[in-house]
């Protein structure tokens, strides 16, 4: 990527924050009231006046509503709180009703476990001390595109936030980028875990994030992950070697008995919940795998599953009725697919 410096390019740079909510030229940090202006009280504009909005309980605030044409380049973004699965994201593009991303914001920035910090470095989505969360993921627009987050809690929650883009013309075959989140907890016995399906239109699918709590002792990852592309029925066109691989791991990523975090470019199990025992129940695991050098492109439709295999006695597997959370990743010629009913509260809630 770096040989695109040194080329001249017709773009005009803008970010929105609270400091900036339009990203107009020249009017970034004019506020005089605002979340900050207490501080600031003795310094006037240009000092900080408004650096955050405030999110009352269920309540949904708009941190950007862009018009025109460009994509997204970046988002960081923070909260007051340890709030988690408790704030929602919701990204609509071109004006259309429905979002193409809506995730728990935790889980979105493959985080989905606020109560211990790990540093996640990988080229899509970055978390960073203490709890900036970063993704790198271009998202075009035609049109414009609005964010909001939704705040489930119970208390007020202060949102930090900067979105930078990039006001261009786009080609007109570019995508739109789209994310899902999904959670089933029991998984049914000798049930996959479904990360995607009813997904219909032309692109290619670039990542997964797993937030993964294990019910049973022992080892939980022999199950496969399938791509069932472009009418596939019964059988996948890619079928995986067991979950560990398929993250770019091997062999139960046990190293001497120990499972080891790893955070890499591509792919990582950057945090695994603490526990003096290696095969205790009720650990979580947050995995993730961009597909940037190896999209699994579709021409029609695509459904993506998992399976949550271990093993029982005689050498045996065993089908695992874990605790399994998803967010799906994907670029598409469309935004008309339908997504699952996001569930309420409750259901996303980690015990």
């Amino acid at each position: 990527m770096m040989h695109n410096l040194t080329t001249k390019k017709n773009i005009r740079s803008f970010s929105i924050s609270a400091e900036n909510p339009k990203g107009e030229k020249g009017k970034g940090g004019m506020a005089t009231e605002g979340s900050g202006a207490f501080a600031a009280r003795e310094l006037g504009q240009g000092w900080k006046v408004n650096p955050f909005q405030g999110c009352e309980p269920g309540e949904s605030i708009v941190i950007a509503d862009i018009k025109g044409q460009g994509a997204i380049k970046h988002i960081w973004i923070a909260d007051s709180a340890k709030a988690g699965r408790l704030l929602i994201l919701r990204i609509y593009f071109d004006g259309h009703k429905n979002p193409a991303v809506e995730c728990p914001l935790s889980d979105f920035f493959c985080n989905a476990e606020y109560t211990e910090y790990r540093q996640l470095s990988s080229l899509a989505v970055c978390v960073n001390p203490s709890k900036g969360m970063n993704c790198y993921f271009e998202m075009p627009y035609f049109k414009g595109f609005r964010i909001e987050v939704e705040n489930r809690g119970p208390e007020k929650i202060e949102v930090y936030y900067q979105i930078d883009c990039e006001e261009k013309v786009i080609p007109e075959n570019s995508l739109y980028f789209h994310a899902q989140f999904r959670r089933v907890n029991p998984l049914p016995y000798k049930e996959p875990y479904t990360i995607l399906d009813n997904i219909k239109g032309s692109g290619h699918y670039i990542g997964t994030y797993l937030h993964w709590g294990v019910k049973s002792n022992g080892w939980w990852g022999e199950g496969e992950i399938k791509f069932y592309i472009d009418g596939d029925k019964d059988f996948p066109t890619i079928c995986g070697t067991g979950t560990e691989d398929y993250f770019c791991g091997s062999h139960n990523f046990d190293v001497d008995g120990q499972y080891i975090e790893y955070t890499t470019p591509y792919a990582g199990m950057y945090k695994v919940r603490k526990t003096n025992n290696l095969y205790a129940a009720q650990r979580y695991f947050n995995l993730y795998r961009w597909h940037i050098t190896d999209p699994v492109y579709f021409n029609e439709d695509l459904k993506v599953t998992i399976q949550a295999l271990g093993w029982r006695s005689e050498g045996r597997f065993c089908p695992l009725q874990d605790d399994i959370s998803s967010v799906a990743y994907w670029y598409s010629d469309t935004l008309d697919d339908e997504y699952p009913p996001f569930p309420d509260r409750n259901a996303v809630e980690i015990i």
